[in-house]
């Protein structure tokens, strides 16, 4: 049983990443021309196109999203969202299906990829980690993405999580953000990622579900950034654990598309 599902799964990681090249170039050219425009609409359109591409390729590589919260987003609010990192699946699932446009943290080497390298330098904040100044340089961005009324996502894990732990411990970026600009922050919890496209595992790919739930804003209210952090950080713990069991994350209720 274990020999079928492996062989299965490279069958379905093979096609997924055909689809997802063929999807990329078809989409490629409309990116382009997003590219013509200024920011924030820049990012406004990029996020529409990208809203577009994942609905056709996650379906049709045997992926389907539910998201469970969108009502905690308010017109005209620009929020910082904090998300679990699981898996590179996680980006391609943000990035579109936060409500409104947005930029998301990424590592510089990222732009050197050909075609999807040009796609990722819009929709994401790129830093070298080694270098101070692109970290100082990124912040200051991250600043100015809130500024231009656009969500800024932020993994406070720092990287994948490979542990058999729910949730690493957080750094600080996200928090001291949050003081500064005065923006609540968003949490957000993702389910089933690492199951469809695990760490440690080479051309895997098994079709399933990924659940987002958006969980009620944290306002700063003049709280520290470490107090902020650890708030954050028992919520989304609590909140993973409670739906830890994919069978059961959000069966009691409705989710919303």
């Amino acid at each position: 049983m274990k020999f079928t599902r492996d062989i299965l799964a490279r069958i379905f990681a093979i096609w997924a990443i055909l689809f997802f090249v063929i999807t990329m170039i078809i989409v490629f050219i409309p990116i382009l021309v997003s590219l013509l425009f200024p920011d924030p609409l820049k990012t406004r359109i990029f996020h529409r196109i990208s809203q577009v591409w994942m609905g056709i390729f996650l379906p049709l590589s045997g992926v389907w999203l539910t998201r469970k919260g969108k009502e905690h987003f308010k017109k005209g609010e620009s929020y910082i969202v904090i998300c679990n990192h699981n898996t590179f699946m996680d980006v391609p699932v943000t990035t579109p299906f936060i409500p409104g446009a947005n930029k998301t943290i990424a590592k510089s080497e990222i732009k050197k990829v050909p075609v999807f390298g040009i796609i990722y330098r819009i929709g994401s904040v790129l830093v070298d980690r080694k270098s101070e100044e692109s970290r100082k340089e990124s912040y200051m961005k991250m600043k100015k993405v809130l500024e231009m009324g656009l969500h800024m996502c932020i993994y406070p894990e720092g990287t994948r999580n490979k542990t058999n732990e729910p949730l690493q411990r957080f750094h600080d970026g996200a928090f001291r953000l949050a003081v500064e600009t005065g923006r609540p922050i968003m949490p957000l919890v993702l389910f089933n990622t690492k199951k469809i496209l695990p760490n440690n595992r080479f051309l895997y790919y098994w079709p399933g579900k990924i659940k987002m739930h958006f969980l009620e804003p944290v306002e700063v209210n003049g709280q520290r950034a470490d107090v902020l952090k650890e708030k954050c950080f028992q919520i989304m713990l609590k909140h993973l654990n409670k739906y830890s069991n994919a069978e059961h994350a959000g069966d009691s209720q409705s989710p919303q598309r």
